[in-house]
């Protein structure tokens, strides 16, 4: 059983019921730490390269003779221990991402709105976005002026907005983004098990919510 309120007043409408398999889940960190590792591997890009000593432009020609100058051996001059040489080893191109069992995260995600639930830090609204008298010019100090009234801001934890719309699409998201003083917005596509345990509260649409539970329910079916 939680409440749906109304925004920006927060003036409570009506309540609503949900499974104890989607709201109330038992906290597995187990399971929460393997989703935000997958998530993690997920956005590292893998692009960092170096070039070996066989893949350097140069001659193959040695340096000095092998014996007779008293100094160490020593081969070509693209050898790891020369400046101008190889990588002997650096990293290449690769793929970081690791897998996950689909119902495992799906699970990891009701796990995470679940234990924000029972710690009354996941409020579900029945809009958010900016009305539509606000100007553009206005759009910020709006925002600050309603998460100020709200303790929503960053004196208080930030909060974590999301939304039914795509992040572009919903006006509340995009200026709360351009102005990161008092949280981050996401839309429903977009939002992880990270984004769920790392601000200080989770707003969310009605909406957003129903699309989000509905989405990840592999393991119930």
């Amino acid at each position: 059983l939680t409440t749906l309120y109304a925004f920006p007043s927060l003036e409570p409408l009506q309540f609503l019921r949900y499974p104890p398999t989607h709201l109330n889940v038992p906290l597995r960190k187990d399971i929460l730490h393997k989703a935000v590792i997958f998530e993690g591997d997920a956005t590292r890009q893998g692009t960092a390269s170096t070039k070996y000593r066989s893949e350097v432009h140069g001659s193959n020609r040695k340096i000095r003779p092998q014996k007779g100058t008293g100094r160490a051996r020593l081969g070509n001059k693209k050898s790891p221990m020369l400046r101008g040489g190889g990588v002997a080893f650096g990293p290449h191109p690769r793929d970081f991402s690791t897998g996950l069992n689909q119902k495992v995260y799906d699970l990891a995600v009701r796990t995470a709105l679940s234990y924000r639930y029972r710690k009354g830090e996941l409020l579900i609204v029945d809009g958010l976005d900016i009305p539509e008298n606000i100007t553009s010019t206005d759009e910020a100090f709006w925002l600050k002026a309603c998460f100020d009234t709200l303790r929503w801001g960053n004196g208080n934890g930030n909060s974590l907005v999301v939304s039914e719309a795509d992040e572009e699409e919903n006006r509340l998201v995009r200026v709360l983004n351009q102005n990161r003083n008092f949280g981050r917005g996401r839309g429903v596509g977009t939002v992880d098990v990270k984004n769920l345990l790392g601000m200080g509260r989770v707003v969310i649409e009605r909406g957003a919510l129903d699309a989000l539970l509905g989405n990840h329910q592999s393991d119930l079916r």
